[in-house]
């Protein structure tokens, strides 16, 4: 992006259309952001042309939202309209950090003017929004002094976030958030049952794709790309996955395979019954599949989505990597509903949980959440859990998962648990993966290239008797 500085005269154009108007779409994303909406549901709704740009800029917005709205707060202590304020914290985000800054702080202010004058709830503002721009242009240094001496706005993400990082983490909460600044690589999980790693990544240096191995069957990305641009994605030959995420299905089948003698179900002897209770988009549904050992027994596997807006994306996966599972619309929390009464051999609960391990990937997360919807969101996957664990069978095992750091979707659920649940075993875990944590984790290997999203995982094992 820093090397495209459109300004103004410019023509407009499919391809490049001019700055004013990508900022009236990212102070529109950010508005609607405020009010709820998710950068997931906005970003399809814009048109192709413009997609990345402002899905660039609208990142980066969010990323220093903490900083803008300090400096709004000093320059128009009296919050404008939202839709001004929208687009003055989308210049001030842009245009505050002069080393990093994807424009020229003057075509920047410029070109904010212009998106206010073309926009009818904006115009009456338009010199209001230069004049704060343009002293903050002139008082950068002082401002910046002012706002950063406050601790209160010395971190990017609301302040109940960051104290619940400093609780949870309180050696690695600082990382944590300055990890969450920046974005987040590509990585891909290789499709054991079509090719290996090796072949694929020499599949891809031919076509001057260079990637790195992570995990037991990642490559991660020098540089990311259209997923429809890599050799082999089309044909099922990988999938795109976080080196975290692609833990989950081998953590499940890697307990199956060290405490199971025997598949459950007394009529069918040759199957591995599975089940993916919170599946959608079906990536690890499909890693499930894809990991299963080869030979001997079938695998059974039945996949819940409560959204049923959201189960094409299941089948979708499926079909592309050519394989199948029962996909159903259910709530996994209330198995008299869908459950046949066999009990299951493995259960994966991708639980749903604020996604705090994720913020890089998707910077709306934390200023979407309030601090409340924690206590809401681990009574859910207590619920979840509580719900669950009957249908296991004795000697089966259950992966819980979450894509969070906090300790209360994580550690305290577990440990909550296996003190009302005394026929429940945690085995060896991973436990809270941190982004980049160096070193080792417990019961894991080195910590791969030292990348990946934060997740919390644990490995329970349902006793015999």
């Amino acid at each position: 992006m820093a090397g495209n500085r459109p300004g103004t005269g410019e023509k407009p154009s499919a391809v490049s259309p001019p700055l004013w108007q990508l900022l009236q779409t990212v102070a529109q994303s950010l508005q609607a952001v405020r009010q709820g909406q998710s950068t997931s549901r906005l970003l399809p709704q814009i048109e192709a042309p413009r997609r990345a740009a402002v899905q660039s800029l609208l990142f980066r917005v969010l990323r220093q939202l903490g900083m803008a709205q300090a400096l709004r707060q000093h320059l128009a202590p009296r919050a404008p309209a939202p839709a001004v304020d929208a687009l003055l914290c989308t210049a001030l985000a842009l245009c505050w950090d002069e080393d990093q800054a994807p424009y020229d702080g003057h075509t920047l202010v410029n070109q904010a003017v212009e998106a206010a004058k073309r926009n009818r709830r904006t115009q009456g503002q338009a010199a209001f929004i230069n004049a704060c721009l343009r002293r903050f242009l002139r008082e950068r240094v002082p401002l910046l002094a002012a706002v950063q001496a406050d601790p209160k706005v010395l971190t990017p993400l609301p302040p109940w976030w960051v104290a619940r990082l400093q609780r949870d983490h309180p050696l690695a909460w600082q990382s944590l958030l300055q990890l969450g600044q920046h974005p987040a690589p590509m990585t891909v999980r290789v499709n054991g049952r079509h090719t290996t790693r090796e072949a694929l990544q020499a599949r891809w240096h031919s076509a001057g794709i260079t990637s790195q191995p992570v995990g037991r069957t990642g490559l991660q990305l020098d540089k990311p790309m259209d997923v429809h641009l890599l050799p082999g994605f089309d044909a099922g030959d990988c999938s795109v996955q976080d080196a975290a995420a692609q833990l989950a299905a081998e953590l499940l089948w890697d307990g199956l395979l060290q405490t199971m003698t025997s598949p459950s179900g007394a009529a069918d002897h040759s199957a591995w019954r599975l089940l993916d209770a919170c599946a959608a988009p079906g990536g690890k549904t499909a890693h499930m599949l894809e990991a299963a050992p080869a030979g001997g027994r079938s695998v059974q596997l039945l996949a819940l989505e409560i959204d049923a807006t959201r189960m094409p994306r299941i089948q979708e996966n499926l079909q592309r990597i050519g394989l199948q599972a029962q996909v159903r619309c259910a709530d996994a929390g209330e198995p008299a509903t869908w459950w046949d009464g066999r009990p299951f051999d493995g259960v994966l609960l991708d639980a749903p949980c604020s996604a705090s391990g994720i913020v890089r990937r998707h910077p709306d997360i934390a200023w979407l959440r309030r601090e409340s919807d924690i206590a809401e969101l681990a009574q859910q996957q207590s619920r979840l859990l509580e719900a669950l664990w009957p249908l296991l069978r004795p000697g089966g095992v259950l992966v819980y998962c979450t894509c969070s750091v906090f300790r209360a979707e994580g550690q305290d659920r577990i440990d909550s648990f296996l003190a009302h649940n005394t026929d429940a075993r945690l085995r060896p875990s991973p436990g809270h993966l941190m982004p980049l944590a160096p070193g080792n984790q417990p019961g894991l290997p080195d910590n791969w290239l030292g990348d990946h999203d934060g997740f919390y995982y644990a490995v329970l094992e349902k006793s015999l008797g």
